[in-house]
């Protein structure tokens, strides 16, 4: 298979240290064995998120996002832009579309960013990793790299927000989406074909701001996914991930349920499905072990 290149935006919570760095660990080895490389925008930065919307303002929101399009179309040019957190997705996907349909306010954000010597062409696509998965390379070329298929192991697909609306995966339904159940599938696991939650928000922020409001919402999550039968839930979100997986005691403690559910991302079902080990499929840093997937990597 020819190595697809493409100019890839990490985002601040893959940095090393930061809660999802084991997300880019996983990340880095499904590339290997799918012959992907990833060429990092040079000194990219925060795509502004939440806070952008706060309070930020809408040019200072814009010309963040609008500053990592540009410098991706100075260094790697021709190459689409792949994000592989949800939120930067969402922010640098909605920042090309809403300057492509406003010229003023592409206007004032190229005025903005020639302060720091760069135009933005926004003639780049913006795609969310999972969309590369399923678009550039389809489940029969996924599948095609199984090496150790994940048998036995029944996994609830969670969409989430930010993946599924407004711009949501082509071709998939806003309210079940299948494209996780299909990738499960394909990797040799059981979908979940009746997990009726895959696609309820998990309070994202409000789990430090109302935290009971976040934690309410994370347990219908878990408890939709043990009542479908599920002994793993996967997602393609770092903050979907985080709050599902680390208030799981907070959540026991109010509300006496036994929750000990591990949550991964998609890109760790891969790594270990091609035969990489644990710590290569970032298993170590999972604060619910996921001993299934561990134990199919260490065959």
């Amino acid at each position: 298979m020819a190595t697809k290149e493409y100019s890839f935006y990490p985002g601040c919570s893959s940095q090393k240290g930061a809660s999802s760095s084991n997300y880019l660990i996983s990340v880095n080895s499904m590339c290997e064995e799918l012959d992907i490389k990833l060429n990092h925008i040079p000194d990219w930065n925060c795509c502004s998120a939440s806070i952008g919307y706060a309070s930020g303002g809408e040019l200072p929101r814009m010309a963040l996002s609008a500053r990592n399009i540009a410098l991706s179309e100075e260094h790697n040019p021709g190459q689409e832009i792949v994000a592989t957190c949800a939120a930067c997705w969402l922010a640098t996907r909605e920042t090309s579309e809403r300057l492509s349909e406003n010229s003023d306010l592409m206007a004032e954000t190229n005025e903005a960013l020639a302060m720091a010597g760069l135009k933005l062409k926004n003639e780049t696509p913006i795609k969310h990793m999972v969309e590369v998965l399923i678009e550039d390379f389809g489940y029969d070329a996924i599948g095609a790299k199984v090496k150790k298929p994940l048998e036995g192991i029944k996994i609830a697909g969670y969409v989430g927000c930010q993946t599924n609306r407004p711009f949501g995966i082509e071709g998939e339904s806003f309210e079940n989406p299948k494209y996780l159940d299909k990738l499960v599938e394909t990797l040799g696991a059981e979908p979940i074909d009746n997990y009726d939650k895959k696609v309820q928000c998990c309070g994202g922020a409000l789990a430090f701001s109302e935290p009971e409001k976040s934690q309410a919402m994370i347990k219908d999550i878990i408890e939709a996914a043990y009542d479908g039968g599920a002994e793993m839930i996967v997602t393609p979100c770092p903050v979907c991930q985080m709050n599902v997986e680390v208030y799981q005691d907070q959540i026991n403690a109010k509300y006496g349920t036994k929750f000990n559910m591990p949550v991964t991302y998609y890109s760790t079902l891969m790594s270990v499905a091609y035969g990489r080990s644990a710590k290569d499929s970032a298993l170590d840093g999972q604060i619910i072990r996921a001993t299934r997937l561990e134990e199919i990597a260490a065959k």
